[in-house]
């Protein structure tokens, strides 16, 4: 465990370098922004949804400050990083804050360092996520806690790590996997109910659930997780929506209006010409993955063993990523932990990783303008990048289905010695007396 962690910590202190040179330029150069790969979204609202002046993000601004467009947990850590960089503020007083435009802001004396200071809490609160992520993946697999490792050394974890704070769903994500591991269903729920409350992605767990529990013929344990699940997005959820319903909502509204974005197959489609608006990628997008769920659901109830959680929930999520409207480069850090756990061999995790590098590089090259269609360039890298980026987790998918489909014929450990709750785990378990007895065995000195 200990050399799992400090892996981790020297990837994450690279990835936090790697921010250096934006930092250094006050996030301000759009040149070294996008030349250096360095964005992160994080400085950015710092000043522009009112972190600045402490603002509560579901408090009634009288229309100087957007809505925060994330669920709850990342408004209310990113309002707790606030609070903390309160304590060393080095911009002018809130009073002048107040009176200046928000545009403005950031051009105060002293509030450069200030926003640098926001982005280095952040930074470490997002550090200590990271650490609980990696402590749950390497318990996930009970006698196969070097898996972790591919998490902890993972380049798309070093470049994607501090573009925004999903980090902070990795980590439920991941402790959700191992709750259920450690036959704890309610746990396991309340896990995946605060990383909905985090990003919404962590709900697709309790489909690979529902496939474990049909398996095991268990249903109970799902009712229990889906229980735990909505309790806590309902608690995690209160205090947005008693302070600021119309605010808690923007979320929602958001990404539903949204059209064809960043990174995905919709934006390469309406860049040659096949235009969608957003209710029809809504609705298209929704059908071919719900057609995708029901593929996955017959591969886990028809599969020759009990499929592991992971594979499930990665095949669901990977699923979701490629026919989503849109692809932010952190989004690979949705995969990471069901990846490592899914497929925990090095060749193919980097493979696929790889290809996700690609399209990280591409994305920028694109949004400063190298490749941007109004610039006069031609899109088509970019665009290749996108399809790169879907051929590397179709890739990564197939080779999921073809372990799931061989039974664990490629060298796992088998199913039936995990994701087992403590009373089927002990009933499972040989007595060794009678297997000694029985196979002629001897226990050596």
């Amino acid at each position: 465990m200990r050399v799992l962690l400090a892996v981790y910590t020297v990837v994450f202190a690279v990835g936090l370098l790697q921010k250096y040179p934006c930092g250094e330029t006050h996030w301000s150069n759009e040149s070294v922004r996008y030349a250096k790969m360095c964005y992160s979204d994080v400085p950015y609202l710092y000043t522009g949804r009112g972190f600045a002046e402490q603002h509560w993000p579901y408090a009634d601004s009288f229309g100087r400050y957007d809505a925060m467009e994330y669920p709850v947990l990342i408004s209310y850590v990113a309002w707790g990083a606030s609070k903390i960089t309160a304590l060393m503020p080095s911009g002018p007083s809130q009073a002048v804050r107040a009176a200046t435009p928000v545009a403005n802001l950031w051009g105060l004396p002293g509030m450069s360092k200030e926003v640098n200071t926001y982005f280095l809490v952040t930074a470490l609160l997002l550090f200590v996520c990271g650490i609980g992520a990696v402590l749950f993946l390497a318990g996930a697999s009970p006698g196969r806690p070097w898996d972790a490792m591919a998490f902890a050394l993972s380049p798309v974890l070093m470049v994607s790590a501090l573009v925004n704070w999903d980090l902070l769903a990795v980590l439920f994500t991941a402790g959700a996997l191992w709750a259920w591991a450690r036959g704890r269903p309610m746990l396991a729920g309340v896990m995946v109910g605060l990383g909905v409350a985090a990003k919404l992605y962590p709900l697709f767990l309790l489909g690979a659930f529902l496939v474990d529990v049909l398996r095991r013929r268990r249903p109970d344990l799902w009712g229990r997780a889906v229980v735990g699940a909505a309790g806590a997005w309902v608690v995690a959820n209160l205090p947005a929506l008693l302070s600021g319903a119309a605010a808690w909502k923007v979320f929602w509204t958001f990404n539903s209006g949204r059209g064809a974005d960043l990174g995905s197959l919709w934006l390469v489609a309406d860049q040659l010409g096949l235009h969608s608006d957003a209710h029809r990628i809504n609705v298209v997008s929704g059908a071919v993955f719900g057609l995708a769920c029901v593929a996955i659901l017959a591969l886990g109830l028809s599969a020759p063993q009990r499929p592991r959680v992971a594979q499930i929930a990665f095949l669901v999520v990977a699923a979701f990523l490629v026919v989503n409207k849109v692809y932010s480069p952190q989004y690979v850090l949705w995969l990471l932990p069901l990846a490592v756990l899914a497929r925990p061999r090095w060749r193919d995790l980097l493979i696929w990783q790889a290809c996700e590098l690609a399209y990280f590089a591409a994305v920028w090259i694109y949004l400063g303008g190298w490749l941007a269609p109004s610039s006069g360039d031609d899109p088509t890298a970019y665009q290749l990048a996108i399809v790169v980026r879907v051929l590397g987790e179709l890739y990564l998918m197939a080779l999921v289905v073809r372990d799931v489909r061989q039974g664990w014929s490629a060298g796992f450990d088998d199913p039936d010695s995990v994701d087992l709750d403590p009373v089927e785990r002990r009933r499972r378990e040989p007595d060794p007396d009678v297997d000694l007895v029985a196979g002629g065995g001897h226990v050596d000195a």
